[in-house]
């Protein structure tokens, strides 16, 4: 299975889950650094301090990143070095990220900054956070300052990142920063992430106005255990999921059927909000995981408390798919069926699967390798789906692996591993795992073996 030529591949990551240096060249603590604080929040107490400690390694990633033959690299820019609270600009903050963005470009790799990958100043949520229609304006603030410096080398740009995650797992399940759960909170805080993207757009254009830039959303496929009797259980998540970001971007409207469900939440939407949120945008990133099969009926997990307004929805995990180690099922072909998806409800726009990958437990071998093949065969059957859905006339242009490094994987700390590159955090010494050397022949050959 080959690519079109030009498919762009590389990796993703996230400030807060590997950069450390917390406290260095003026940053200030993120909602992330509060939240790890809490007794209990983390696994094992875990915090970002080193985290990967790409801050001071970032030229031994990018190297490595070479060496596997990246087009690309996407990463996030963390508000707290370059706003610490939130206030004026740090330039000490931003000379990290221009010397990453300049490595990256001596090796040849594309710079893919996203401006918001879950790390709000803290001095922000002590104001209201994202339930705050201010913080959109402060992040508009804040994307000016970045994109004004870089914006001269850097040719892609995102905005937000999941604010699903952001919105209903930091406001109503409490399990990611702020760790509130306040079901109003929630639906505020997803309106004012959507508003803060728009806003993001009119501040690309405006400083880098040859650059491409879009949105990063994590989407997953709804289906009804029985058609018959679940068709309001899939209505109700997959608009709380997908629909409630997909439509207001790329159609200019919330769905009617959502705001009635929000209704009771109090759905801050204002006049002229829908046009500052429908700004055009040149490509729409997916985050694709897994899917989701729903019921009305007593099966399966109840809904969570980040499903407002779906409170009786049960979740139906499919007992033959096999499991990563983060408990969640592998099925790519569920990767096809999403961006297929998209490609048939919405107006034409390139797209790029931002983030597809799988925690294992990844033992080091006595010799020092990880033969990690059970990552291998996740990664193969994802790129067989993407090579499928591309087959069936969907404009997919690249594909990153999620996610370079082991990380500091939010509420489950150092337990769960993603890299490609193993970390061992004592040493901080990276080893390519097997993935790795497999990924960079699929890259090579910009084709599956």
């Amino acid at each position: 299975m080959r690519f079109p030529d030009g498919f762009l591949w590389g990796a993703s990551t996230a400030a807060f889950q590997i950069e450390g240096a917390t406290t260095v060249d003026g940053r200030t603590d993120s909602i992330w650094d509060a939240f790890c604080r809490r007794p209990g929040a983390v696994a094992g107490g875990d915090t970002g301090e080193p985290a990967a400690d790409h801050y001071h390694r970032y030229p031994e990633d990018v190297a490595s990143m070479n060496e596997l033959g990246f087009g690309a690299y996407r990463f996030s820019v963390a508000w707290s070095r370059v706003r610490p609270d939130g206030g004026a600009v740090n330039t000490r903050g931003l000379d990290f990220y221009e010397r990453l963005v300049d490595e990256l470009l001596a090796k040849g790799i594309t710079p893919w900054p996203t401006l918001y990958h879950f790390d709000l100043p803290q001095a922000l949520e002590d104001e209201g956070g994202w339930t705050s229609r201010d913080t959109a304006y402060r992040f508009a603030e804040f994307a000016a300052s970045t994109v004004e410096r870089l914006g001269d080398r850097v040719p892609l740009w995102s905005t937000v990142n999941e604010p699903w995650c952001s919105a209903f797992l930091g406001y109503a399940a409490g399990i990611h920063a702020p760790g509130r759960r306040e079901p109003k909170a929630a639906a505020a805080a997803a309106h004012h992430l959507l508003l803060a993207h728009g806003l993001g757009m009119a501040e690309i254009r405006q400083h880098a106005p040859s650059a491409r830039a879009g949105i990063t959303l994590n989407l997953y496929p709804v289906t009804a255990l029985d058609p018959d009797t679940d068709a309001d259980a899939v209505r109700r998540i997959d608009g709380l999921q997908n629909r409630l970001f997909l439509d207001p971007v790329l159609l200019g409207r919330y769905p009617e059927d959502l705001l009635e469900d929000l209704a009771p939440f109090d759905f801050p939407v204002r006049d002229g909000d829908t046009e500052i949120i429908a700004a055009p945008i040149d490509m729409l990133g997916i985050n694709y995981y897994r899917g989701y099969e729903v019921t009305l009926g007593e099966k399966g997990e109840a809904a969570g408390p980040e499903w407002i307004g779906a409170e009786d929805v049960r979740f139906v995990p499919d007992p033959r798919a096999p499991l990563t180690a983060s408990g969640w099922q592998v099925e790519p072909g569920r990767l096809t069926e999403t961006l297929l998806r998209v490609h048939r409800d919405y107006p034409a726009i390139p797209l790029y699967v931002t983030e597809n990958g799988a925690a294992y437990p990844d033992a080091v071998r006595p010799d020092g390798q990880i033969a990690d093949d059970d990552r291998i065969e996740f990664l193969t059957g994802h790129l067989r789906a993407a090579g499928e859905a591309i087959a069936a006339g969907v404009d997919l242009r690249g594909f990153f692996y999620w996610s370079l490094v082991d990380n500091f994987e939010w509420a489950e700390g150092y337990a769960k591993r993603f890299g490609l590159i193993h970390v061992d955090y004592a040493t901080q010494r990276r080893t390519p795992k097997h993935s790795a050397h497999f990924y960079a022949q699929v890259i090579a050959a910009n084709a599956l073996p």
